[in-house]
C-alpha cells in the first residue's frame, strides 16, 4: 500500500444517491468524479487530494461548462479538524483511493461493519473531521519483539515513519496545526495475545513493549519542524481473555495469566501516559479505559442490547467475530470516547 493512498482521509459526511444536484456535504467534483457538479443547497467547495464537497451556503447555479477537478487545499477553518489513528485491527479502516474510502465505506474494519473510527467520524464528530487512518491490521508495536501474523504488516514503527513521510510534512493537502489535530493509538492487543504465554518476565516484557510504543509516539512531536502533534487519546487492551477465541483456545490458567498479563500492561500504559504528560510542555492526553468498559458490558450483555458474553457473528453479539468486537458494540466505543472529550472541538 502506497503512502500516497494512505495519506487520503476520510471525510465526516454520507454520500447520497445522485440526483439532479449534489445535497450538502455531498461530493461535487474531484479525481474521477461523473456525478453531478452543482448543489441544492450550498456552496462547491474544494477538499484534500482533488475532492470537492457541497458545504452549507448559497445554492449553487449550473456552470455554463463541466467543471474541473480541484486539487487546492480547504481554507484554514476552526470548524475542519484533522484526525490520525494508529493501531490494529480495532481501529483499522483501510481507507484508500479517495476522501470517501477506497474500499468503500465503512472499509474493512476488524469485526466488519463500521468501527469507532468510523462513528466518531461521521455519527459523533462536532464539524467536519478529516480522519487520516495509519492503523494496520495485525499490527504490533515492534515486529521484530511481537512478529505479525505476516510479514507485510505495518507495526506501529511502520505507520507513524509512513506519518512523517507524508502528513507529517503538512503538505499543503493536509494544513492540519498542533491545535487541530488529534492522535489517537490504540495497540498492544496483538502483542500481548501473541507473547503472554511466552518464557520470562512478562512484566519486564511489557516495560520494553512501551518503551517502544512511546519513542514512536515521541516522534511525533519533536521529529523536525513540520510536525507537532500536541493532543493524544491513548487507548488501553481489552480484556481479550474473554473473546471466543482465547476461550476456545486456552484453559483456564491460560486465561488467568492472559488476563494478568493485560492488567500489567494496561497500569503500565497508564503510568507512561501520565509521564509522557509530564515531560512534554503543551500536550494534552486522554486514556479511555477499554478494558473497564469491555468488562462493563460483558458482565451485562442484554442491558446493552446483546445475547449474551460471548456468541459471536450474528444481529445482536457482541463479538462480530471470535477476536473482534461487532459494529453495534464498537458504536458503544464511540459514544464513550465521544463523551470522553467532551469540551474539546473533536468529538
Amino acid at each position: 500500500m502506497s503512502s500516497l493512498l494512505r495519506l487520503l482521509p476520510i471525510i465526516a459526511f454520507v454520500v447520497s444517491g445522485v440526483g439532479a444536484q449534489s445535497p450538502v456535504w455531498g461530493q461535487c467534483g474531484g479525481l474521477s468524479w461523473t456525478g453531478q457538479t452543482t448543489c441544492v443547497a450550498g456552496d462547491s467547495h474544494p477538499s484534500p487530494t482533488d475532492y470537492s464537497q457541497c458545504l452549507p451556503g448559497t445554492a449553487t447555479t449550473p456552470p455554463a461548462t463541466t467543471t474541473t477537478t480541484v486539487s487546492s487545499p480547504p481554507p484554514p477553518s476552526k470548524a475542519v479538524t484533522y484526525w490520525f489513528p494508529f493501531g490494529d485491527s480495532y481501529t483499522t479502516t483501510g481507507f484508500v483511493g479517495n476522501p470517501l474510502g477506497n474500499p468503500p465505506f465503512p472499509g474493512f474494519t476488524g469485526g466488519g461493519g463500521e468501527n469507532f473510527v468510523g462513528f466518531d467520524t461521521v455519527t459523533f464528530n462536532k464539524s467536519t473531521i478529516l480522519t487520516y487512518n495509519y492503523a494496520y491490521g495485525g499490527a504490533t508495536i515492534n515486529g521484530t519483539l511481537v512478529a505479525p501474523f505476516e510479514p507485510t504488516v505495518l507495526s506501529l514503527i511502520d505507520q507513524v515513519n509512513e506519518f512523517l513521510a507524508g502528513a507529517g510534512k503538512k503538505p499543503a493537502t493536509s494544513p492540519w496545526t498542533s491545535a487541530n489535530s488529534l492522535f489517537t493509538v490504540w495497540i498492544g492487543i496483538n502483542d500481548l495475545g501473541n507473547s503472554f504465554s511466552n518464557s520470562g518476565d512478562r512484566s519486564a516484557f511489557s516495560d520494553l513493549l512501551l518503551t517502544e510504543y512511546f519513542a514512536q509516539v515521541q516522534k511525533l512531536i519533536v521529529a523536525n519542524s513540520a510536525v507537532g502533534a500536541r493532543n493524544f487519546l491513548f487507548i488501553n487492551v481489552p480484556p481479550m481473555e474473554r473473546s471466543p477465541l482465547m476461550i476456545a483456545a486456552q484453559n483456564a490458567a491460560g486465561l488467568a495469566l492472559l488476563k494478568s498479563v493485560i492488567l500489567t500492561y494496561n497500569s503500565k500504559l497508564a503510568a507512561k501516559v501520565a509521564s509522557f504528560k509530564a515531560n512534554n510542555t503543551g500536550v494534552t492526553t486522554w486514556l479511555w479505559d477499554a478494558n473497564t468498559e469491555f468488562n462493563t458490558i460483558l458482565n451485562n450483555p442484554t442491558q446493552f442490547g446483546f445475547v449474551d458474553a460471548v456468541s459471536f457473528g450474528n444481529t445482536g453479539d457482541f463479538w462480530g467475530n471470535n477476536y473482534h468486537p461487532s459494529s453495534p458494540a464498537h458504536q458503544i466505543f464511540a459514544q464513550q470516547i465521544s463523551a470522553l472529550m467532551a469540551g474539546t472541538s473533536w468529538f
